[in-house]
């Protein structure tokens, strides 16, 4: 690797050890076995070279969630949709619990953004990137093709995903589980479905 990859490596590794905030310049160089002026040099700032440790971090996760539920794509075929949409949330729980240290670093980056307006553009485009992901991943919408239809859909599912997270933080024991959601989901539909027109 070379120095801009090593540094976003030692970066990835602080934000996973001691937050975003705690974070120090020493603390990436460190990390990283590159001098302190590599930093300014690659990215500009340590808020940048953050910033991009935290995209790199969140699309590393994403990449691999999809690869596992690639590898599941036979058996999800098979399954009514609400089968499959909670198995689907089973593995992005499961995926929760491995990668426990990158959502509590997104969640102190989003305490930022009243503050910070270099943290507020990086996390609305990571929003938008991530909801054009999860349109795709888990509707099959191709954001290129319908990047208006992938919005509305990645959206819900991104208010779904914030949620899932920060419940899952605070209290892992009662959050919900992927049949929780589609049980929760299948109740909803029912009543949308069953309501009075114009009601």
């Amino acid at each position: 690797m070379g120095n801009r990859e090593d540094l976003l490596a030692g970066a990835q590794r602080c934000l996973y050890e001691k937050g975003y905030a705690r974070t120090t310049a020493r603390d990436i160089a460190a990390a990283s076995g590159v001098s302190l002026a590599a930093i300014g040099y690659h990215f500009g700032s340590v808020e940048a070279l953050l910033n991009a440790a935290m995209i790199q971090s969140i699309d590393d996760w994403g990449q691999q969630l999809g690869r596992d539920l690639a590898a599941d794509a036979d058996r999800y075929a098979t399954m009514e949709p609400l089968e499959r949409f909670a198995a689907i949330w089973t593995r992005v729980i499961a995926s929760l619990e491995t990668g426990r240290a990158l959502w509590v670093a997104t969640l102190e980056v989003a305490a930022q953004i009243e503050r910070a307006p270099e943290v507020r553009a990086f996390l609305a485009d990571a929003l938008q990137e991530g909801r054009l992901g999860l349109a795709e991943l888990f509707q099959g919408i191709d954001p290129v093709s319908d990047e208006h239809t992938a919005w509305m859909v990645g959206s819900l599912y991104q208010a779904l995903m914030s949620g899932v997270v920060v419940q899952w933080l605070a209290d892992p024991e009662r959050a919900p589980s992927g049949d929780d959601l589609a049980n929760a989901l299948r109740i909803i539909t029912a009543t949308v479905e069953n309501a009075p027109a114009g009601g």
